[in-house]
């Protein structure tokens, strides 16, 4: 087995924390994330069997590049799967879209790239303008999970030689899920680690949206090449740093 340096973003509970637990117990070297050392408390099993430790909240712009500064400091990541992600709130943008802008734009030689996405993003705008990345209102989900599957997209195109993937995990019964949700759990975490570790042809693919192991086609905006260049545009202009 080929051992793999993983980023997994937000592994602090939920789907994070699964796909960082399995890619550890597969013997993969894995970084695991946190956003303040409240929540790294939890982290301390991987932390024992081996994983290291990130700490920064995502809200915060210069938090996002300390963490890539560190983690540019060590061996380049094979994978990152930005993982981390709100339902509601000031953080929605700041947290789904900016903070893995930001990462993709700063960490250096990243082999691939596995962005979370959802069904609700079906449901976003492909619109611009008035968009309160910075946080200071609520931001709609459905929105940033559109502009992140088209960030993917993007970034596929842009890199060519980067498998660079959007996946759905559907909706779990996680954290942000609630107890009630009906897909499944298990189901919701192994697309991502398979498309960060695997050397099958189809998870060496680029640019797709991903639902339990099936390629799908995503919201038409996704693809469309003059709106990933103006997300790219604005998200550029937006933290003052270029993909």
């Amino acid at each position: 087995m080929i051992v793999r340096r993983i980023l997994v973003t937000g592994s602090a509970d939920g789907l994070g924390r699964a796909a960082a637990d399995t890619l550890l117990a597969a013997g993969h070297d894995v970084v695991v994330h946190a956003r303040n050392r409240e929540r790294a408390k939890e982290l301390d099993p991987l932390v024992e069997r081996g994983a290291r430790l990130v700490v920064g909240d995502f809200t915060d712009r210069e938090a996002v590049r300390r963490i890539a500064g560190e983690l540019d400091e060590a061996p380049p990541l094979d994978a990152v799967i930005h993982n981390a992600g709100v339902w509601r709130g000031p953080a929605v943008m700041p947290v789904n879209v900016i903070a893995p802008y930001l990462l993709t734009a700063l960490l250096r030689g990243v082999g691939r790239l596995v962005y979370l996405s959802s069904g609700s993003h079906y449901s976003g705008r492909p619109v611009l303008d008035g968009v309160d990345w910075r946080g200071g209102s609520a931001g709609s989900y459905a929105d940033s999970k559109l502009f992140v599957t088209a960030l993917a997209a993007a970034v596929a195109r842009l890199r060519p030689g980067v498998p660079s993937n959007a996946v759905d995990p559907g909706w779990v019964p996680t954290k942000m899920g609630g107890p009630g949700a009906p897909d499944d759990l298990e189901l919701g975490h192994r697309t991502q680690e398979w498309l960060a570790v695997s050397d099958e042809p189809a998870a060496l693919s680029t640019g797709g949206y991903w639902y339990h192991g099936e390629r799908r086609e995503p919201h038409a905006a996704v693809h469309d090449r003059a709106f990933q260049d103006r997300l790219l545009r604005t998200l550029a202009e937006e933290t003052g740093t270029a993909l």
